[in-house]
């Protein structure tokens, strides 16, 4: 229905706006006030626009609203029991529940504190790799590279004495 009237709309703009491209020999003071033809073509396009909004997401509802799950030849079975609240009494089906647990999961504390020692040396072993691995990496790299002991014993060019004078003294 949604593309049914997608294209009304659009065949309503084409002729709407092709009529617009043509050229005319009619001079602007013999036009009649009110073109009966542009008037229907616009009230058509209106109305096809609004229906294609209207009808559009109702047709998408019904569609969703067929899609029913079949649970086959057996039937689903809930205790219905009617519940009180602020403004009206409700019923309510309860069934199995299969998705949360409440039952406690967390290690006892003597438990914890026992591998308490091996969680924490292996965090040190961790930090300590990430720092140290990466600085003898560094220097096993540069350690036959003679720029640094050229740049640090370097010695430092005497400043070149100040030029004599020329004149009396």
């Amino acid at each position: 229905m949604a593309k049914l009237s997608t294209a009304i709309v659009s065949l309503a703009l084409l002729v709407n706006g092709a009529s617009a491209l043509v050229p005319s020999n009619v001079p602007k003071t013999k036009r009649p006030a009110f073109d009966a033809t542009r008037a229907a073509t616009n009230t058509m396009a209106a109305a096809s626009i609004a229906s294609a909004l209207v009808i559009g997401p109702m047709a998408d509802a019904v569609d969703m609203a067929m899609d029913v799950p079949s649970f086959g030849s057996s039937s689903l079975v809930a205790e219905r029991v009617t519940r009180e609240g602020i403004y009206r009494e409700y019923d309510v089906d309860l069934g199995d529940q299969v998705y949360d647990n409440a039952d406690s999961t967390y290690k006892s504390a003597k438990e914890t504190k026992s591998k308490k020692g091996k969680y924490t040396a292996l965090i040190a072993i961790l930090v300590v790799g990430s720092f140290i691995i990466p600085m003898a990496q560094y220097f096993w790299y540069v350690k036959d590279d003679d720029s640094s002991d050229k740049f640090f014993n370097k010695v430092p060019e005497p400043e070149p004495e100040p030029p004599k004078k020329k004149g009396w003294f």
